[in-house]
């Protein structure tokens, strides 16, 4: 929420009136350590977006977020030897500045994809808050990579506005609207670059704030197959062995570790498929033809098959019951 009421009231609205109307407290902005229920900052973000007429309204606030918006993250990160550690400690303590994000990082082919979303429980419309999130993740690349980087790539899952000065302000011209995703794309070799304010005396001391934090959130072994499922599917290739492969195991330890973990390669599969198969069902840009095989099944046909298995209904019955 930082800076919200300064904007909003630049754009003509009352932020007090409008943070009450959704249940936030406007004096906990004074107190920097205070946090905001995500869900209810994100309606709040979409109806100020939608009564100023700004839909770039979430992207200004990430345009004037700083650092010391991560509170003591942002001490620890400057102090990591290069940008692949300080994007590792992010993603591992997203929790500790915002409770719905979710972020994980892959690399392929000389690229490193960061992909973010937000997980609030319940279905929200989130265009404000995901670019909020995107665009003070780009801010923080842009804190430790040279002065004339540009990304490859910086992916929204919606539309693209009427107008994009702000975008194109911030991000530059290499900008895909309608993705399967929203985050940044860029080179791998770019992870190495160091970070110039990193001192090697102080990274011990910068280590220690990591215990005000709480415990990071180490992607468990399920996590790492799911986000390996996800990339392999639409490649019509994610057969248990491939994943184990990918992951620098062999199959029996794909089983046994999933095992331990309450799972086996065939429950993970089928939930990674029902998490993609409802979040592109629900964003109306793709044909069931696409549908299908991004989730790695060879016609519509098969789609149908193990969607009413699952769901006990049609993908159009299920999306006229969500709408």
């Amino acid at each position: 929420m930082n800076r919200y009421v300064e904007l909003a009231r630049e754009l003509g609205v009352d932020p007090v009136s409008m943070m009450r109307v959704h249940g936030l407290d406007p004096a906990g902005l004074a107190n920097p350590d205070r946090r905001f229920p995500a869900a209810a900052a994100a309606r709040l973000l979409e109806e100020t977006a939608a009564l100023t007429r700004h839909d770039d309204f979430g992207l200004r606030l990430a345009e004037q977020r700083r650092m010391s918006t991560l509170g003591p993250l942002s001490l620890v990160l400057r102090e990591e030897p290069d940008v692949r550690s300080a994007l590792a400690l992010l993603l591992r303590y997203e929790h500790s500045y915002n409770e719905a994000l979710r972020m994980t990082m892959t690399e392929r082919s000389e690229l490193a994809t960061i992909r973010l979303w937000l997980d609030f429980g319940e279905d929200l419309e989130s265009r404000q808050s995901v670019e909020l999130g995107v665009g003070a993740l780009h801010g923080i690349l842009r804190e430790f990579l040279p002065a004339d980087w540009t990304a490859v790539s910086v992916c929204f899952p919606h539309p693209a506005p009427e107008r994009l000065e702000t975008h194109e302000r911030m991000f530059g011209a290499h900008l895909t609207f309608d993705h399967d995703f929203a985050g940044i794309v860029l080179l791998a070799a770019d992870l190495e670059t160091p970070i110039t304010t990193s001192d090697p005396h102080l990274r011990a001391f910068a280590q220690q704030f990591l215990r005000s934090l709480g415990t990071p959130r180490d992607a468990t072994f399920r996590e790492r197959v799911r986000e390996m499922i996800e990339l392999l599917l639409p490649a019509g290739r994610c057969s248990a062995a491939v994943v184990a492969s990918n992951l620098g195991v062999d199959r029996r330890t794909l089983h046994r570790r999933l095992a331990s973990q309450g799972e086996t390669f065939s429950t993970v599969l089928d939930s990674t498929r029902a998490e993609m198969a409802e979040r592109l069902l629900l964003s109306g840009r793709c044909s069931m033809a696409d549908i299908s095989l991004m989730l790695g099944f060879s016609a519509p046909s098969g789609l149908s098959r193990w969607f009413r298995q699952r769901y006990e209904c049609s993908p159009s019955e299920w999306l006229a019951r969500r709408s």
